[in-house]
């Protein structure tokens, strides 16, 4: 029986069903590293999407940001409506980490914002691998965090079935002790209410009710499943399964044992500090762990628990905790893939993460603030990532030499004669590559001009699309070019915005979408204009320097860049350069081969190319806030004399809750740039508002 159900109005086409043969057949003879090398709009999710079909194996798919993976899970509960589809990435709205500022002396406590329904999605997802063999998972890298022991939260799941002979408060202790709490006036996630002789609960991860019904001999004699806002029962059944509220979980009964090992660390890490004459460090640590101690002891839970995860866990020092990977490997074993979406961006992201988590956690542990466990609430070492998966699968326009050479060797040195005859006669090199558009668009042309008269030249290009309502996008080196040449543009009379990264996140979608709508015609930015961005009225793409060797104008940026024309027919690129480097010589010869295999290919099946056409959404920042967005903050010199000219006694009540909702962006996007000073002011001015 097949598990796994794809829904497409489409079949597989071009080169799709070679590159989906070729991966799956890759899969089942033992390959734990193959490449999909996909041009863009060639159709790679739905590859992925046949390949999981084809294997019927569970999938993790790993992107390297939100927008992205919403994207994929978007798409992934279209192809498979009625599979268990999770979705994975970190539930804050607003994290601003725990961290410690010396040169200021400044202690910034650990602030969250949860958002309710990505929680939800993430207690699914670890109840959905548990419970179900059909599962796809898309998650951010967030899922090589620390999460708990799968064989621990296994424990506590709770089953109830009807005849179970139950008093009604050894259910309610049972579901406190997996962190539902009890609540009679507000019915929502993780909560229970005893009425009488039943009791309902609210599932975390679910979007209904839970009603247990006992009969007089406190048997549980019907269990239904119920709307929690009209109580209408949805269906009846013979037993459920509650799984915890949390993903964390650890067994109250090792406290005293765990709480012996936290205090001979505090003595021991409190006399190292003393020996190195930081008796105030030495104190603040002893007050603090006490302080958590008793807080954990009283109520099972303090803000920062976090870091004290490696002796509820049972590991050692350096020991790497658990993550999702450790979820999928418990349940299924080796018997399931993970994809890495655009793993020329993902895997270094990978790479960096555990160093970048260590480097703030070291000032707190030298000043005092946590003991040296903290280290080992982390994210997961590349080198400890790479062997938890049996089966890899990157995806990339662009795949690096990393995961290439990963593929290639892997091939080269099998030991399995039988196994090389079979790739062998499949013709897998362990790069698979899937070069054909279904639109039958064709990579653009490529032309190399003197980067000496780039300016004047690329100003008469303008002028030429600007008849025909066609849209440019250039690329410079810094910043401040960026910003140059769009005041230039304009002073010429020529429409046009620049994109970098002081642009705030949520700004930059609707710059975008003002490009589409023929607001202005030239996007002037940096390396910005590279992966996600989907224009289809783009028909030339400029870069300026493109000689400047360097991570901007590296093979695998050159290509990404060049391929913001390819959803065009009129599509080109101009390269201004005084020499032809060896990153334009290898991104030239690559996209003229792309080019090539599609102009043979539409010959073939005498395919007329097609520009795409695609609607454009709605705003993010909605019409009812641009009275606030005309005053921005770069209208001010700092963020401190923006904020002080917001008067909480000039505004209404409805003007308030619009301005809060901007600052609340400006202070999430701060905090996503681990610039937590400027976030706490931002906070703290929401809170003036809020107040008043």
């Amino acid at each position: 029986m097949f598990m796994f159900k794809l829904k497409s109005n489409f079949s597989p086409t071009g080169d799709q069903p070679k590159a989906i043969e070729k991966l799956t057949q890759g899969i089942q003879l033992g390959l734990k590293n193959q490449v999909l090398l996909g041009v863009t709009g060639s159709g790679k999710t739905f590859t992925m999407a046949n390949v999981i079909a084809k294997l019927q194996m569970p999938a993790l798919i790993i992107s390297h940001n939100k927008t992205l993976s919403a994207q994929l899970y978007q798409e992934m509960r279209e192809f498979f409506p009625n599979n268990a589809v999770s979705y994975f990435v970190s539930y804050y709205d607003y994290y601003q980490p725990e961290a410690y500022v010396p040169q200021k002396d400044l202690y910034i406590a650990k602030e969250t914002q949860i958002n309710e329904l990505i929680d939800k999605l993430r207690l699914q997802t670890t109840a959905n691998i548990l419970s179900r063999d059909d599962v796809i998972t898309v998650a951010s890298v967030s899922c090589i965090y620390n999460i708990g022991s799968p064989s621990e939260y296994n424990r506590f799941i709770y089953n109830i079935k009807t005849g179970d002979s139950t008093d009604i408060f050894e259910i309610a202790e049972h579901l406190v002790k997996i962190f539902y709490i009890r609540s009679e006036f507000e019915f929502k996630r993780g909560t229970f209410r005893i009425r009488g002789n039943n009791i309902d609960i609210y599932p975390a991860y679910e979007d209904f009710g839970v009603k247990v019904e006992r009969d007089l001999n406190n048997k549980v004699c019907s269990i239904s499943l119920f709307d929690p806002l009209t109580g209408k029962v949805l269906k009846k059944t013979d037993q459920i399964t509650i799984y915890p509220a949390k993903q964390y979980v650890s067994d109250p009964k090792k406290f005293n044992q765990v709480e012996q090992e936290i205090r001979q660390d505090l003595t021991k890490e409190s006399e190292e500090l003393k020996k190195q004459g930081k008796e105030l460090e030495a104190k603040r640590l002893i007050q603090r762990v006490n302080y958590d101690l008793e807080m954990i002891k009283e109520i099972g839970y303090v803000n920062g628990i976090e870091n004290y995860s490696r002796y509820f866990d049972g590991r050692k020092p350096g020991d790497p905790p658990y993550s999702l990977l450790d979820f999928y490997n418990y349940r299924y074993g080796n018997n399931w893939i993970l994809i890495v979406d655009e793993s020329h961006i993902t895997i270094p992201q990978i790479r960096g993460m555990y160093e970048g988590d260590r480097s703030r956690k070291k000032n707190l542990i030298d000043f005092g603030f946590r003991l040296k466990s903290a280290y080992d609430n982390r994210p997961l070492k590349f080198d400890e990532f790479y062997p938890k998966v049996s089966h890899f699968i990157y995806v990339s326009a662009t795949p690096d030499e990393w995961e290439i050479n990963q593929a290639r060797s892997e091939i080269i040195y099998l030991k399995n004669k039988n196994i090389k005859e079979k790739l062998r006669m499949i013709q897998h090199t362990g790069v698979v590559e899937q070069l054909i558009r279904p639109t039958g668009i064709v990579d653009p042309e490529i032309e190399i001009r003197p980067a000496e008269s780039e300016i004047e030249d690329v100003v008469k290009e303008i002028k030429l699309r600007s008849k025909n309502k066609e849209k440019v996008l250039i690329t410079t080196l810094t910043k401040k070019m960026a910003e140059d040449l769009h005041s230039y543009l304009n002073e010429l009379g020529i429409k046009s915005y620049y994109l970098h990264s002081d642009i705030h996140t949520l700004e930059r979608s609707d710059i975008l979408t003002n490009l589409r709508k023929g607001k202005f015609d030239v996007l002037v930015g940096i390396n910005l204009l590279r992966e996600g961005l989907d224009l289809p009225e783009v028909t030339l793409v400029a870069i300026l320097d493109a000689d400047k060797e360097g991570f901007l104008r590296s093979k695998t940026s050159l290509i990404q860049t060049m391929g913001r024309a390819a959803r065009n027919i009129k599509g080109k690129v101009i390269l201004y350069a005084d020499e032809i480097t060896k990153s334009i010589e290898e991104a030239k010869a690559e996209i003229d081969r792309r080019r090539q295999a599609q102009i043979k290919y539409n010959k073939e099946h005498n395919i007329t190319p097609k520009s795409i056409i695609k609607p454009i959404r709605e705003d993010i920042i909605k019409a009812e806030d641009k009275m606030f967005l005309n005053e921005t903050r770069s209208d001010y010199n700092t963020d401190q004399e923006y904020l002080d000219s917001i008067k909480p006694e000039n505004l209404t009540g409805i003007d308030k809750k619009k301005i809060i909702k901007k600052l609340r962006k400006l202070m999430k996007d701060y905090a996503e740039n681990m610039n937590f000073e400027l976030a706490i002011m931002y906070r703290d001015k929401i809170r003036e508002l809020e107040k008043n």
